[in-house]
């Protein structure tokens, strides 16, 4: 698992090489403020053997965060981080891993029958019932979110992951009332309470596309109070001093800020505030994905916003934009090539935007 002592002698392996609070506090430690993602590419060994060696390059430069999912490449992106975390020279202690549940993964490659793969390995096994399946590939039943921890310990080969997400339960929406969803993302964290007593994982959190960043009417919307009000009566089911809820993922990119211009939570006050402003005055970290909105802001970045951005290339800019928004702990970027993860390490040696740079953005 990460550890206090493993992240530190991690990040001061590094010193000065990397611009100011590019690594920052979570957990018992810190952890870079640039994260590798595994979640695009063809389900090959090709394109494992392009993952393992980013992925220990990563590991090796600075990056010491790994977001996976049991999902991902049909299992085969977690299978490749365990790979790469027995092979690199860097401890274990020293670096975050997270993962995912929540839609159904398949073993390697996707089954000649995905309808008959999903009711023989779901709903005959008794991890959920018809009506906790959206999509016909999509639950978050108690059962299922239980054996998929176990699983994703399993094709990681490790003990213990520091950091496990609900994977987008919006999803659920499809399928369920409101009222229903929130009862079944309680019930999930139950089980995720439980695997932090266990020490199975280390806290956990909410992954979600839309459900946090659109306004309170959207069909898709979740309300990010009401579930941090689910996590703490969890823990208090269980009997843990304290919710393990620890963080949310989310998108957010100069293309698609709505993490920070949609007031959609309702605070303390009554007023409505941001997701990411929620999350930063409620002490939630904030991991941001599609950061470069899936290679698009690589290729351009609209100029007036470019120009206040630090970084060299476009794709080093759109990083640096994502890590300097308030509450965001790290920035995440998909990096199925060596020569992508050399020029997303380096954009952690640009200083961060400060508060009204990056306000300046949006006037």
């Amino acid at each position: 698992m990460a550890t206090e002592r493993g992240t530190w002698t991690y990040r001061d392996r590094f010193g000065d090489s990397f611009g100011r609070t590019f690594f920052r506090r979570f957990g018992p430690g810190v952890v870079s403020s640039i994260g590798i993602g595994t979640y695009l590419g063809a389900p090959t060994d090709e394109v494992d053997d392009r993952y393992r060696e980013s992925l220990v390059l990563a590991l090796e430069s600075g990056i010491n965060l790994v977001d996976t999912a049991s999902n991902y490449r049909h299992g085969r992106s977690e299978r490749v981080v365990g790979d790469a975390l027995r092979e690199t020279a860097t401890d274990r202690d020293a670096v975050v891993v997270a993962s995912k549940a929540g839609f159904v993964p398949f073993d390697r490659s996707k089954p000649e029958n995905p309808g008959q793969y999903i009711r023989e390995t779901v709903l005959d096994a008794g991890l959920a019932t018809r009506d906790e399946l959206a999509h016909g590939s999509h639950t978050i039943a108690p059962q299922f979110v239980d054996e998929m921890v176990d699983r994703s310990l399993d094709l990681l080969d490790l003990d213990h992951i520091d950091l496990y997400y609900l994977h987008n339960p919006e999803t659920q929406l499809a399928v369920a009332d409101c009222e229903t969803v929130y009862d079944r993302i309680e019930a999930a964290f139950e089980v995720l309470e439980r695997r932090v007593a266990a020490d199975d994982i280390g806290r956990y959190g909410v992954a979600t596309w839309e459900a946090f960043r659109v306004p309170p009417d959207h069909d898709a919307y979740l309300s990010l109070p009401e579930v941090v009000r689910r996590a703490e009566r969890a823990a208090e089911t269980v009997g843990n001093d304290e919710s393990g809820l620890d963080a949310i993922q989310l998108p957010f990119n100069v293309v698609m800020a709505d993490a920070f211009t949609v007031d959609a939570h309702e605070t303390d006050d009554g007023d409505l505030t941001s997701a990411l402003w929620y999350a930063h005055e409620h002490d939630l970290h904030v991991f941001a994905s599609a950061s470069i909105a899936q290679g698009d802001l690589a290729r351009e970045i609209p100029e007036s916003v470019s120009d206040v951005l630090t970084g060299e290339t476009l794709a080093q800019r759109a990083l640096n934009f994502s890590r300097s928004a308030p509450g965001v702990t790290a920035a995440l970027v998909g990096a199925s090539s060596p020569d992508h993860v050399a020029e997303n390490v380096a954009a952690g040696t640009f200083d961060p935007l400060g508060a009204r740079a990056f306000d300046s953005v949006f006037e």
